[in-house]
């Protein structure tokens, strides 16, 4: 076997939940295994059945996410957001569920400032927790602000 053969380019190279993409500029991304370890463990720790406080849930997750952040921290701030944005909307995913009743999300979310036709549109939706939770409604009601008052630890900071 010769020695080119043996060399693999830079854009096939893993090493510890790090791959290395590019042909001419060579850059370090997380690994989609890596990833997809992070998004199983969130989905754990946020998991509808756990029966906590989201005040409980964000402090554990933040645990987690100091010491991810410790080893993938320093990674490209672009797939940091990605991840900062899904997360951020599995919570507002949670905390729908957590409202549980119409009356109760209308109540919340017109508490939070929501318009009442907004919030009346949202709190009557045959639509599930996911695709709510991306809705003009909840992000008006669970800014990004509100998760950082939990504590939520940011993934990037601006």
């Amino acid at each position: 076997m010769r020695v080119r053969d043996k060399v693999r380019r830079p854009d096939q190279r893993k090493f510890l939940s790090f791959s290395f993409l590019g042909t001419e500029i060579v850059k370090r991304h997380i690994a989609a295994k890596a990833i997809a370890r992070f998004k199983q463990r969130v989905r754990k720790l946020t998991g509808r059945t756990r029966g906590v406080k989201v005040e409980t849930m964000v402090a554990q997750l933040s645990r987690y996410l100091r010491g991810w952040l410790g080893y993938f921290g320093f990674q490209t701030p672009w797939a940091l957001r990605s991840l900062e944005s899904w997360l951020r909307r599995r919570l507002r995913a949670v905390v729908w569920e957590q409202w549980k009743r119409g009356k109760v999300r209308f109540a919340e979310l017109h508490k939070r400032g929501v318009r009442k036709d907004l919030a009346a549109q949202a709190a009557g939706s045959a639509h599930g927790p996911w695709r709510l939770s991306s809705s003009p409604a909840l992000n008006a009601a669970l800014p990004n602000a509100y998760f950082a008052s939990l504590g939520l630890t940011p993934l990037v900071v601006n």
